[in-house]
């Protein structure tokens, strides 16, 4: 459908254009001598004649206007462009001028379209022969041409009146003589010039290019997507193709980098333009898992297209000067590898509109590549020498362009968004798979600290216990009454099986708190405080608020953890006399602060957290998104951890 529609619309184009063009334009005259007046005269093209010649035989006018006498010279096309497409020889432009004003005027015959090298000459009435009035070459930027313009512009001058012919030679290297020129007076011309700019258009359309450009940097930026890079050089070339095409980058480069762009060659950034296209194409169709082998070919062709633009921007230069035949190959190659990369997009878009995966994105894509098709058809089809159409200002390319970057931008911001809905998809599955992984190790660290807690006390508890029983037997007490050193130590047995058995006590209350439903949280820290006090010192004092056992149960456990290891940590490291728990209920938090009074510990980022007590506590509330503050002095320790509910 899109291919049917491209062919309809071009033959449709080129129509309309035929027919309006009998309607406008006045018949064909061809005139003996171009009537020169200020500010503009009849165009060029009903007077001048060409004639073309191998490069191989050297400039002379002298020859050239024996063959004018021989009749050698042609009329030229009238369609004010000079276009004789991809012809490999020099051109001769003759004409006769008379200037019809009562003044002196000075005229400028300018070619607005890249030339190796010209020159103007010119005989006046009663001369002989042909005098070289000046020579340039498009290769060196404006401001260092003879006449500084973005054109190659000849000045001459004409006294009232006063009748000349005029001989201009171009010698153009790279294959398509499509060449626009004019003669006007300097004054009407730099008119011309000064807003040429604005007239064209060039402002605002090199405008609306390099923020395209820059948005979907800053698209790259967020993304990391390669098509948005893609997305630029694509935008790059083909600006500075059209830059080349209408001489801006003659007035706007400098010297390095305006030869520089000439050497690689204005057709290869079209190469190179339509080699990044394929690379967008392949990544907005994402072809690299449903049709691998029309991926693999599109990246060959798209490489083997970058490497030829490397190859010809390093003969190029060879081949002006030492083969002129492997030069028609270069360029003959170029045209073909530039079809090929047009032929393969629009196969690709074709296969994959027969394919229901694809065809959605191959329609949005093929609407977007169509305005750029449709206008490159109509610019190469001039440069070609196939037609001389130029339906609108500055040229159809350009606006295929505009009208193309415009639907593709709105494609890749939809591309956009659908990542970004995407990566906040993936964040928050990833979100959802690290809390239940932490909730599963906060559960079998629940259960091993349970089994660890029921040991203690379901096992080495009552050992220890009868131990000290049986230490307490007649039988023993007897055995070490037997002596004053006995006795003494088996006292000093009987109180450390004591505090063994405290010990192991404290531990198993400290892992496992009270059963769920037995008693609440306010009730276990309580009662942890109050196992806490049986050694006397330090006093442990607990202040809870109402209403926390309607906090979520993850809360409460984390908060009765963090209450043990906070006076656990207090009571063996302190040095305090007094401890006190505060458990605060705040609107949409729990605030546990621990307080004691006694030496303190440097609070900076490495001491304290080195301990694997805190470390514990700040693990908790990392995983509730809480946040612990500690304070400490000489005068005692404050740690706060609030939690949210």
């Amino acid at each position: 459908m899109w291919f049917r529609l491209l062919i309809v619309l071009l033959l449709g184009t080129q129509l309309a254009l035929g027919q309006s063009g009998k309607g406008t334009e006045p018949a064909h005259i061809v005139r003996d001598t171009l009537l020169l007046k200020d500010p503009e005269g009849p165009h060029i093209s009903e007077a001048y004649r060409y004639y073309t010649e191998p490069f191989t035989v050297a400039p002379d006018p002298e020859r050239a206007e024996a063959q004018w006498r021989a009749g050698n010279f042609r009329p030229g096309p009238w369609h004010k462009t000079l276009n004789l497409g991809f012809l490999h020889e020099r051109v001769w432009m003759r004409l006769t001028v008379r200037n019809t004003e009562a003044l002196r005027l000075r005229f400028l015959w300018s070619i607005f379209n890249f030339t190796d090298s010209a020159a103007l000459y010119c005989r006046r009435q009663g001369e002989t022969r042909f005098t070289r009035l000046g020579a340039a070459s498009s290769w060196v930027p404006a401001a260092e041409r003879a006449y500084p313009a973005r054109s190659l512009s000849f000045p001459f001058t004409l006294e009232p009146h006063e009748t000349a012919d005029l001989l201009l030679r171009i010698d153009l290297h790279a294959g398509a003589l499509y060449l626009p020129t004019y003669i006007e007076t300097a004054e009407h011309f730099l008119a011309w010039e000064m807003g040429f700019p604005f007239e064209r258009h060039w402002v605002w359309l090199l405008g609306f290019y390099l923020s395209s450009a820059l948005f979907n940097l800053v698209l790259f930026t967020f993304l990391r997507d390669r098509i948005h890079i893609w997305y630029v050089a694509y935008v790059l070339c083909v600006s500075i193709f059209l830059m080349m095409e209408d001489g801006l980058d003659a007035m706007l480069l400098p010297t390095g980098a305006y030869q520089l762009l000439w050497s690689v060659g204005q057709f290869n950034f079209t190469v190179l333009a339509a080699a990044a296209g394929i690379h967008i194409m392949l990544l907005f169709l994402r072809l690299g898992q449903s049709w691998p082998r029309l991926h693999r070919a599109g990246h060959w062709l798209a490489g083997l297209a970058m490497g030829f633009v490397v190859v010809y921007a390093l003969l190029f230069s060879w081949a002006v000067r030492h083969s002129l035949l492997f030069l028609q190959v270069l360029n003959t190659t170029r045209e073909l590898v530039l079809i090929s990369l047009f032929v393969y997009s629009w196969a690709t878009l074709f296969i994959l509109a027969r394919s229901k995966p694809r065809r959605r994105l191959a329609a949005y894509y093929a609407l977007t590549y169509f305005f750029f098709t449709v206008g490159f058809a109509i610019f190469w089809s001039n440069h070609a020498g196939l037609s001389s159409y130029n339906p609108i200002y500055p040229n159809p390319l350009a606006w295929g362009l505009f009208l193309e970057l415009l639907v593709l931008s709105a494609l890749l911001t939809g591309r956009f968004r659908h990542t970004l809905r995407q990566n906040a998809r993936l964040r928050v599955r990833q979100l959802r798979q690290r809390n239940a992984l932490g909730a599963r190790l906060i559960e079998a660290q629940e259960e091993e600290r349970t089994q660890l807690a029921r040991e203690l006390h379901d096992a080495l508890g009552p050992n220890l216990a009868a131990l000290h029983l049986a230490w307490q037997s007649p039988a023993v007490q007897q055995a070490i009454s037997s002596s004053p050193e006995a006795a003494a130590a088996g006292k000093q047995t009987q109180l450390l099986l004591r505090h063994l058995r405290d010990e192991v006590r404290t531990y198993s209350h400290t892992l496992l708190p009270a059963e769920p439903g037995q008693e609440s949280l306010a009730e276990s820290v309580a009662a942890l405080g109050e196992l806490l006090n049986l050694y006397g010192s330090p006093k442990v004092h607990v202040h809870c608020d109402d209403g926390l056992e309607q906090l979520p149960p993850v809360v409460q456990q984390a908060a009765y953890r963090i209450s043990a290891e906070l006076l656990n940590n207090a009571v063996r490291h302190a040095r305090a006399t007094e401890v006190t728990v505060q458990l605060q209920r705040q609107p949409s938090a729990l605030e546990i602060v621990v307080t004691d009074n006694g030496r303190g510990f440097p609070t900076t980022n490495t001491t304290a957290t080195s301990g694997i007590g805190l470390r514990g506590v700040r693990a908790r509330a990392d995983y509730l998104h809480g946040k612990v503050t500690i304070s400490s002095s000489e005068q005692g320790s404050q740690v706060s951890v609030l939690l949210p509910c």
